[in-house]
């Protein structure tokens, strides 16, 4: 166990690993009443840790300064995660045109050349999460979807706003595509994915690719996008507090990844807004019931399918945003990544070598 974990990060790690272990009924008497909106009821094991978290108090990271919320979601991802072994796990740097991007590659054993690969962009509303926040989810990935994840560490606002997030998604793209062959991967066969600002950023990748003369992605795994910053859907008003993600951190997020609010229409913030969709590669898109984000990613979903892309939505009902960076607490974030590692294997995994 790091030293650098705090004494209180690893009690709290040890009772959420607890509580997420018990039988629902027992997590159900724990976290009280059920909770019922929108026809949904939150899962039991949802409830009972959004009732520790209050129970624990403290100040959430929009009241903080940038650093200081930066460590807590360091904390928070490892309280909640899980530290699946890999065969290997290697850190590098990628060519982008505001530097160098770091990055992280993950490769499963048993794997044979080629492989396919999945550039994942993590979570944190373009201001907090990292390589580590993001270690969970893609070694749970990598291991039960069997392929390459490669993890970038995109430049984050508000010391670099947008577009800076943006050109690293999109050059990390490219340079995992020219990196491939010396990787075991198959260029044909490389997706994109992320969660929450990471599912936004491959949404735009996947876009700004299709309309470039060059390689685009053949697969985007998108977890509870932001797919419109212009305007804010019904699900904000059904779930604006209380849900781990709130309206007040959405806006935060929004007031440092924006230099201009004006901005929130750009399709490159927005992907909702793109006036074409059409050719875009296939999607699985995932939301959760009791999340702000929820109406807006199903929104996307529909235009992609109307649009003629091949789409497949899940409404991961009773949990809550940011669920698939819980692998270490309870089954609830394991089930929604293995039905999207499952998605991997096929979509992906069935295309690598096949050219």
């Amino acid at each position: 166990m790091s030293a650098e974990h705090t004494r209180q990060d690893r009690i709290a790690r040890g009772v959420m690993r607890t509580v997420g272990a018990l039988p629902v009924p027992v997590q159900r008497l724990l976290g009280g009443r059920p909770t019922r909106i929108d026809g949904q009821e939150l899962h039991p094991e949802v409830q009972v840790a959004l009732r520790l978290l209050r129970l624990a108090g403290g100040p959430t990271f929009e009241t903080l300064p940038v650093p200081e919320g930066r460590a807590q979601i360091s904390s928070e991802a490892w309280i909640f995660g899980d530290e699946l072994p890999v065969e290997s796990v290697r850190d590098l740097s990628l060519e982008g045109r505001g530097g160098p991007i770091p990055a992280r590659l993950y490769r499963p054993a048993g794997l044979g050349d080629p492989t396919a690969l999945l550039v994942y962009f993590h979570g944190g509303g373009w201001v907090l999460g990292g390589l580590d926040a993001s270690d969970s989810a893609c070694r749970f990935l990598a291991h039960h979807a069997e392929l390459g994840v490669l993890s970038v560490d995109y430049r984050l606002a508000p010391e670099h706003p947008f577009p800076a997030a943006v050109e690293d998604a999109v050059d990390a793209f490219h340079a995992a595509v020219a990196a491939a062959p010396g990787w075991g991967v198959d260029p044909a066969a490389i997706g994109v994915g992320g969660e929450s600002a990471g599912g936004n950023l491959a949404a735009v990748v996947a876009q700004l690719t299709h309309a470039e003369a060059g390689p685009e992605p053949a697969f985007q795994l998108l977890f509870f996008p932001v797919t419109d910053l212009s305007t804010k859907h019904p699900s904000y008003a059904l779930f604006s507090e209380g849900y781990f993600l709130t309206e007040a951190q959405m806006d935060w997020y929004q007031a440092h990844y924006l230099p201009d609010p004006a901005l929130a229409t750009d399709p490159r913030v927005s992907p909702l807004l793109a006036e074409d969709l059409s050719g875009l590669c296939p999607a699985y898109v995932a939301v959760a019931g009791f999340d702000p984000l929820r109406d807006e990613g199903e929104a996307y979903a529909r235009r992609l399918r109307e649009a003629g892309v091949r789409v497949s939505l899940q409404r991961h009902r009773g949990l809550i945003h940011g669920i698939v960076n819980a692998t270490g607490v309870g089954r609830s974030g394991r089930e929604v990544l293995l039905q999207a590692a499952g998605a991997l294997r096929i979509e992906l995994g069935s295309r690598a070598g096949s050219a």
